[in-house]
């Protein structure tokens, strides 16, 4: 039998932030952690959804240890408000989840004027993560995991263009540019921690094919006809083909938890094609191991979002593990 949440080490004394907590994967995510005794955070933009998640999962775990930081990751002045609440109310964290994600969406701008799944997927986490890492040096057994997608295997990074402004939108190559930015991300911020004698851990993981509401999501933003023959379809491809939310969830709660999860590495299911199951390790995409493009996508990253990391130069970690 396979890794479960009952196996997942006491997180008693450890405090995680999820990002898109409130429903899906991230949900999932928090009542595992607090289940386990982790004082959980939420990093979630919907105040009321939040409110009533928290109740929810107040109800079922009488000792949860749960509070609330306000975040868009669609606005780069709200990522640095909550990176600000998170160093006015904690003195460390152990864990960063970066979970939120949005998918298949029609065209649109973040408050920065980035394409909508580029800019959520990864320039909002990369911000994140850069404005806290700080808050996780201390910790006994910090962790970052951000987490990636099937999707990445077809993913490109469109180096002249990342935000599609100009010529015909895709939403689903624009979807898979963001996933394969989240592996090309946890790869070189491992090399970069790895060659800063850092003890933050820099993990990645996929859920597989989970039921979450993140399918219907982006036909839902589209409205009209698509919307209304899409949603159906999604519906029951989750009812027919994927596993739930709390299954979904593992790979990432094992990148988080687990003694064995390493840094650099990446965890999915161990199902055929990697859709369903426990967690095991699994292979990042080719093109997510190239260390130029991992540099060449930090260093933009840093361009677009105005967020210096305070790491090693990029050279310095060449050849490091």
């Amino acid at each position: 039998m396979g890794w479960t949440t009952g196996d997942m080490p006491a997180q008693r004394g450890r405090t995680a932030v999820v990002t898109g907590a409130t429903s899906g994967l991230g949900r999932s995510t928090v009542v595992a952690l607090a289940r386990a005794g982790a004082t959980v955070v939420l990093a979630t933009r919907d105040p009321d959804k939040t409110a009533s998640v928290m109740a929810e999962v107040r109800a079922g775990i009488r000792r949860a240890d749960l509070h609330h930081v306000h975040l868009d990751l669609a606005d780069l002045s709200s990522v640095r408000t909550a990176a600000d609440d998170l160093h006015d109310r904690f003195e460390r964290l152990d864990l960063l989840v970066n979970n939120a994600g949005v998918m298949n969406t029609p065209l649109q701008r973040t408050a920065d004027g980035f394409e909508l799944q580029f800019g959520v997927n990864h320039l909002g986490h990369f911000a994140l993560t850069g404005l806290v890492v700080d808050l996780l040096a201390d910790a006994a057994d910090p962790r970052v995991v951000t987490v990636s997608s099937g999707a990445a295997r077809i993913g490109r990074i469109r180096w002249d263009d990342p935000n599609w402004e100009s010529g015909r939108y895709w939403s689903w190559p624009a979807y898979a540019q963001s996933k394969l930015a989240n592996q090309l991300f946890a790869l070189e911020l491992h090399r970069r921690l790895r060659a800063a004698r850092s003890p933050i851990a820099s993990l990645a993981a996929h859920p597989g094919f989970a039921a979450t509401d993140l399918q219907e999501r982006g036909p839902r933003m589209r409205g009209g006809v698509r919307a209304r023959l899409t949603t159906p379809l999604m519906r029951a491809g989750n009812a027919l083909f994927a596993q739930n939310a709390d299954m979904g969830a593992l790979p990432q709660l094992f990148a988080g938890t687990a003694p064995t999860a390493a840094s650099g590495h990446y965890y999915g299911p161990d199902g055929a094609f990697e859709q369903r199951g426990t967690p095991t390790e699994v292979d990042v995409v080719p093109a997510a191991r190239d260390r130029a493009d991992g540099r060449r996508l930090w260093e933009l990253s840093e361009h677009l979002t105005g967020v210096a990391w305070d790491l090693p130069d990029a050279a310095s970690s060449v050849g490091a593990a």
